[in-house]
């Protein structure tokens, strides 16, 4: 999220870092929504299920802005480690609350079966798919790597010896690096893949040239790549990335590999229906708003909204067409 320089005094300064928001909006417009009505006088918390930097990060805080008007004060806070599956073990606990919600997407997904988590999405609320972003394949801008054909080529000879740097074990960028493995006829067993928790330690892992190439989401790595600090060879999406316009896609260079890493927002289980309706309407609402339209733009991110029941249908096939891929990747 990008802002003007704003002069704050030091106790404004204090609650941002602590999270928390109260929303500018009249506290009668608020009392009168649905789901202001299922809220009460609680605060809505947003549980983004890995370190701060990355995805769902960014995600929940986008959120946290954008509900301002609607909800109130809300806050975001951060649960680290193994693809979200941590995070989902915690949020499983506040069954029946629905003053909790949790960013999920297709790393959760993946996570779950990697990690033979106890745990599942089944275990939750599905409420809404909100975004996608597409994965960006690049090196530092030192690397000998200079193009997709490099990478392929280097894969194609030994693929141990190339080290992909990613999220965690089983998500969206280890599914797309098996995918390419897939694509240039090696073993998809044999990567060498690097995970991360946190997207702040993949930036560290990718500037440092500690791994041969980074696997992330566009808007995670497209400020050091239009800074000049990395190289991107291609993006997984079937078009260009609205902020990458110059970086081709890796159909157009030859390899049948297309992969959107979405995400969207869970709550727990055993919520009333009406509650869930709730719920689910306030986040249909804040997808149509001027502010979250903004965030599309400037994050490059695509919009996916998809609610109700369909969005339980899509997540379901998912699931099996995640444990597929991992499967072929040796995590299944």
């Amino acid at each position: 999220m990008r802002h003007s320089p704003t002069k704050v005094i030091p106790w404004v300064v204090a609650v941002l870092l602590t999270g928390a928001v109260v929303a500018a909006a009249p506290a009668e417009q608020r009392h009168g929504s649905p789901v202001a009505q299922v809220l009460g006088d609680r605060q809505l918390r947003l549980m983004a299920p890995a370190a701060p930097g990355g995805g769902w990060d960014q995600t929940a805080r986008e959120m946290q802005s954008s509900l301002q008007d609607s909800v109130g004060r809300t806050e975001v806070y951060n649960v680290t480690g193994a693809g979200g599956t941590i995070g989902l073990s915690q949020f499983v606990r506040y069954r029946g609350d629905p003053a909790q919600l949790m960013a999920t997407g297709l790393i959760m997904v993946g996570a779950v079966k990697a990690n033979d988590s106890p745990v599942s999405l089944d275990d939750t609320t599905p409420l809404i798919r909100l975004t996608t972003d597409a994965e960006v394949i690049a090196v530092p801008q030192d690397s000998p790597i200079r193009s997709l054909s490099d990478l392929t080529t280097r894969m194609r000879g030994d693929l141990r010896g190339v080290s992909i740097a990613g999220g965690s074990a089983g998500g969206a960028e280890h599914i797309l690096a098996g995918m390419l493995a897939q694509a240039v006829g090696a073993d998809p067993a044999q990567l060498s893949y690097v995970a991360h928790s946190g997207g702040g330690e993949l930036l560290s892992t990718a500037l440092s040239g500690r791994a041969t190439v980074a696997i992330s989401g566009v808007s995670e790595l497209e400020p050091q790549i239009t800074s000049g600090q990395m190289r991107a060879l291609a993006v997984s999406s079937a078009q260009r990335a609205p902020t990458l316009p110059d970086v081709p896609t890796l159909t157009e260079r030859g390899l049948d590999v297309e992969l959107d890493n979405w995400r969207g927002v869970v709550a727990p289980k055993g919520i009333s229906a009406e509650q869930e309706r709730a719920l689910e309407q306030a986040l249909l609402e804040m997808t149509r708003s001027p502010k979250w339209r903004e965030t599309l733009a400037e994050e490059g991110w695509g919009d996916a909204t998809l609610g109700g029941p369909e969005f339980e249908t899509f997540l379901r096939a998912e699931q099996d067409r995640v444990s597929d891929v991992l499967g072929k990747i040796g995590l299944g």
